[in-house]
């Protein structure tokens, strides 16, 4: 059974940082992908970031290129995403989620898939609230 557990949301102001953690555990591929997502209130959730198990290329979302950077640790079955230059805009529920190797390509760069409803595997999620 996947679980996945997610950490390090808080209250930050404008401009401040965070860094989020998801702790994997039960996920059984060798190769996947991983992801953070987010859903602020009266949105639909969208893609962040997402990663593959090998170390392969990355996707972010381009309102967050240059701030927020996902990494993973395989050792610790721990994905992080460390967000600075918060701002309002990025308050949201922020999820991470796993599932098997599904690529996304866009001008010949392919990536593991930032759409949401090709995962079956989610956290709780962690709430981020920035203030201005």
């Amino acid at each position: 059974q996947v679980q996945l557990v997610e950490s390090g949301g808080g209250s930050v102001q404008a401009g401040g940082s965070l860094r989020l953690s998801c702790a994997a555990s039960g996920y059984t591929r060798s190769i996947y992908c991983m992801g953070w997502f987010r859903q602020a209130p009266g949105k639909e959730r969208e893609g962040v970031a997402t990663i593959p198990s090998n170390g392969g290329r990355i996707y972010y979302a381009d309102s967050v290129k240059g701030r927020f950077t996902i990494s993973q640790d395989n050792a610790k079955n721990t994905l992080y995403l460390q967000m600075n230059s918060l701002n309002p805009e990025d308050t949201a529920m922020y999820y991470c989620a796993v599932d098997k190797w599904q690529t996304a390509c866009s001008g010949g760069y392919c990536y593991c898939t930032p759409q949401d409803s090709r995962y079956n595997n989610w956290g709780q999620g962690t709430q981020v609230t920035v203030s201005s």
